[in-house]
């Protein structure tokens, strides 16, 4: 007995009909009623609601053909603010963004997270708080991103054991910040949200893209079919604690021996450099350096890319990404990062994965992860699911 294929589904709520209109692109109504498939009756209803929740606002007139011209209509995207938190291993940014990622006020300071999550997230509170004031619009605050440099069980948005983050495990971020600041939190991986804000950005057609950040430690964000592929438990991309060969004596953080991050994250080239007898406290001196044009540091950084690159190669054969990017502190050194990475990923990785293969430095301006986070929490407020709860209670003009 044959079966018959299920209909295709149709937007059946305020909530999917904002679908459409999230491109920016304004419509009329006819033309609404033409890609969904619905009576102009209960698109003249959904657009009201969406109206009187202010999601959707008039955008003027399309040309006539003939009679009165028909009015348009589009995503307003000013109608909401999120905040969005991006917390390094030693650096706070928080930004204030409208619901397409729009930056309208940000800031930045230097926050160690192995001060502990009650410090670090009572100083991130504090800087959403002066920043929502400053936008003089804190009462339209519907939801806040965080991003941290650690594993995240997304679902719950609690650090799972990470390595460089002491006190944090298990600890519900979400429920601390709710209460502080009164919206929903969404918390993941820092970088998996600059994968998420490059991708969004900068490479939205692109289909499969690693985002390498490569600062204090090293980690990766990967974006699989459009989507970003966070794992079963929120440790996809751990570039950092893979094994690289020779260096079975070099000591990580995670307590294991010869991760790629022990030998080529900006700690770990930085304390190289120290033993030889140079003063480089930090990878943020290591960059100022390699700036200055010390032979020395470059050498360090390049040889740093090669060992990164090695490990990307297994990347690119494995996962086929149309676009790599690198990000992070060491990547603001210039091209010499990104030469040891490009000379090892194009001569060891198969000539099919790397045939259209494109390996550039982030193009955000250290903004990824910021933007990565307000993109999270609006696809959150913006779901079908959440506008049409939303709006349940908003009467219709």
């Amino acid at each position: 007995m044959s079966e018959t294929a299920p209909p295709l589904s149709r937007p059946n709520g305020a909530g999917d009909l904002l679908q459409l209109l999230l491109d920016g692109r304004p419509r009329t109504r006819a033309e609404i009623a033409t890609q969904t498939g619905q009576s102009r009756s209960t698109i003249a209803t959904r657009l009201d609601s969406l109206m009187a929740a202010g999601l959707v606002a008039p955008t003027g007139e399309a040309s006539s053909t003939g009679g009165r011209p028909p009015a348009t209509f589009a995503f307003n995207p000013s109608a909401r603010l999120v905040l969005a938190v991006d917390l390094g291993a030693v650096h706070a940014r928080l930004a204030v963004t409208d619901l397409a990622g729009t930056v309208l006020v940000e800031t930045e300071e230097a926050l160690a997270v192995a001060d502990g999550p009650e410090h670090v997230l009572g100083r991130v509170v504090a800087l959403g708080g002066e920043l929502l004031t400053g936008s003089g619009r804190a009462e339209d605050l519907v939801a806040v991103g965080v991003g941290l440099p650690g594993p995240v069980e997304h679902s719950t948005g609690r650090p799972v054991s990470p390595p460089i983050m002491p006190g944090w495990d298990g600890y519900d971020v979400p429920r601390h910040l709710e209460d502080a600041l009164g919206a929903p939190v969404l918390v993941d991986n820092d970088v998996n949200l600059m994968a998420l804000g490059e991708h969004a950005v900068e490479w939205p057609e692109v289909q499969d893209l690693l985002f390498v950040k490569v600062a204090t430690g090293i980690g990766a964000g990967v974006i699989s079919d459009g989507r970003l592929h966070r794992g079963a438990q929120g440790g996809a991309g751990d570039l950092g604690h893979i094994s690289v060969p020779h260096a079975s004596d070099a000591a990580c953080r995670c307590g294991n021996l010869g991760c790629l991050e022990a030998v080529a994250s900006g700690r770990a080239v930085a304390e190289q450099l120290t033993a030889t007898g140079l003063d480089v406290p930090d990878g943020r001196a290591l960059v100022t350096l390699v700036r200055a044009g010390n032979l020395e540091a470059t050498r360090a950084v390049r040889e740093a890319g090669r060992e990164i690159g090695a490990v990307l190669a297994t990347c690119v054969n494995l996962l086929n990404p149309s676009v790599i990017v690198i990000g992070g502190l060491v990547a603001e050194a210039g091209e010499h990062l990104l030469a040891g990475i490009r000379e090892v990923v194009y001569r060891r990785s198969l000539p099919l994965a790397t045939q259209h293969l494109r390996l550039v430095a982030s193009r955000t301006g250290g903004r990824s992860g910021v933007l990565g986070a307000a993109a999270m929490a609006a696809q959150h407020v913006l779901s079908p699911t959440a506008v049409d709860a939303g709006i349940a209670g908003v009467p219709a003009r």
